[in-house]
């Protein structure tokens, strides 16, 4: 089971959004574990102070947050508690080792470590190594990173408000964060006491979870602005820790219990007002995103989409080019385009996947390794030399193939594609493009009978750009025109 099912799974057992950190400070410990039969023996204090907070907390929470730097300063002790508080946690609850892990030459070795021989389920990184150090953490099926990309420390002002508030260096870090994982693998670790610190980054990555940090500090706002600012329409995304003087106390359940109510109150007013849209956070509209919001605005942000005046391969001259050649050069974005794209293929029947040169083979070489599909494409052109094939790839006739392409304009070049495959004895009943330009395009290609099916149309492109303030009205109603 991964990280976000194990995750999910706990929620919906527990009914909580509460992470409990299992912190062997010494500080912190109740007297009763530095008295009596443990006094001089502070480690078999804090393992079973530690354990107590397992069994009192296991059914209240849906994860548990060991901070690895109050381990490490115990010495070999301190790593030893660690393996015996990891084993203490049910199976049925994710680990998240809080190590802020920054050092690129140790990534390799730590992260063999820390999910193979440990077994945690995900991970804190520091972001400033860039993707070579969050890499060697992602190649673990299942696992999962958590970005750091705020912390509420007042002198690291200087740093993450930099160069000005409007454009702080801390959104930059969300946003190039998110090109280097996928929504499953990389999530968003925030340290705020602050709402609108919250909401612009849950502006920026309105599909990543976000472990919050440091709301509890004096001072802050109050639990249901951080609730509002930070949840999703669907009343999460967000992870609250408890707070740290609820685990010294002598009944922590008992303490807890509220809070666990009081967050899944405002979880359903949260979901309540998801109905009616009241509820607005800076550039986007939460409780309207399309469900592929994150991968729209990322292709956005990369240059995928483009403005000004373009001529089609049709003749037509749009106000827009869409360009998703270079989504091969950023894996984690064309990850998630060929998930967008499997999702739709799963529901078909087919016994080959069939790419249009030149632009849609890297998609379907991709959904043939996803899928476990063999693959095939008809050529361009039929050499004059060699083989002189038209179809490439091995295939028997008379089996049906899924035709896959990048964006449907005229539907010309898919249709001459679907031909040729028809012409090798090949059933082609079904297309699936990325982006159909709408205008019709589906129905002309029912007409020649083929069905059509796109994850994205360029309406639902327009609109997630518009709320989200990545175009203008102008831009918004210049895209709509073009459609009509």
């Amino acid at each position: 089971m991964s990280f976000f099912e194990k995750l999910n799974a706990a929620i919906a057992q527990n009914q909580s959004l509460l992470v409990v950190g299992l912190d062997p400070n010494p500080e912190m410990m109740p007297r009763r574990y530095s008295t009596g039969e443990y006094s001089g023996d502070l480690m078999d204090g804090l393992r079973d102070w530690l354990h107590w907070i397992i069994q009192q907390t296991a059914d209240l929470v849906c994860a548990y947050k060991p901070t690895f730097g109050f381990y490490k300063a115990l010495g070999a002790p301190g790593l030893n508690l660690l393996e015996q508080t990891l084993a203490a946690i049910p199976d049925s609850i994710p680990i998240i080792l809080d190590a802020k892990h920054g050092d690129l030459n140790t990534s390799t070795v730590f992260a063999e470590t820390i999910f193979t021989r440990w077994r945690v389920d995900a991970v804190t990184l520091s972001p400033y190594s860039g993707q070579d150090h969050v890499a060697p953490f992602l190649i673990y099926p299942g696992k999962a990173v958590f970005i750091l990309c705020c912390t509420s420390n007042p002198a690291a002002v200087a740093i993450q408000q930099y160069p000005q508030p409007q454009t702080p260096l801390y959104l930059q870090v969300v946003k190039e964060a998110k090109t280097w994982g996928a929504p499953e693998d990389l999530a968003l670790e925030v340290g705020t006491n602050s709402p609108n610190i919250l909401a612009k980054i849950r502006a920026i990555a309105p599909e990543r979870l976000i472990l919050a940090r440091s709301i509890w500090a004096e001072g802050g706002a109050e639990l249901n602005q951080i609730l509002a600012a930070g949840l999703n329409a669907n009343g999460e995304g967000l992870l609250i820790p408890v707070p740290q003087d609820m685990l010294a106390t002598e009944e922590p359940a008992a303490a807890i219990q509220p809070l666990r109510e009081e967050i899944n109150q405002a979880r359903g007013k949260k979901i309540q007002q998801g109905s009616a849209c009241d509820l607005w956070m800076p550039d986007v509209c939460f409780l309207e995103q399309h469900p592929h919001q994150d991968l729209i605005l990322q292709l956005y942000d990369m240059g995928c989409i483009l403005f000004g005046e373009f001529v089609q391969a049709s003749g037509a001259v749009f106000p827009y080019y869409i360009d998703l050649r270079k989504v091969i050069s950023n894996p984690q974005l064309f990850h998630q385009m060929l998930r967008a794209y499997a999702e739709i293929l799963q529901g078909l029947t087919f016994d080959r996947i069939a790419g249009i040169p030149y632009g849609s083979l890297p998609t379907a070489t991709g959904l043939s390794l996803r899928l476990h599909h063999p693959m095939i494409f008809p050529r361009k052109e039929v050499k004059a030399h060699g083989t002189r094939r038209v179809i490439e790839g091995h295939f028997e006739p008379g089996e049906t193939v899924v035709v896959v392409d990048d964006i449907l304009i005229s539907g010309k070049s898919v249709m001459e594609g679907a031909a040729k495959l028809e012409t090798g004895g090949l059933n082609v009943q079904d297309i699936v493009v990325f982006i159909d330009h709408e205008g019709g395009v589906k129905d002309r290609l029912r007409d020649n009978g083929y069905q059509a099916h796109s994850v994205l149309t360029i309406s639902e492109i327009t609109q997630t750009l518009y709320q989200a303030g990545r175009i203008t009205q102008e831009q918004f109603q210049s895209f709509n025109h073009s459609v009509k």
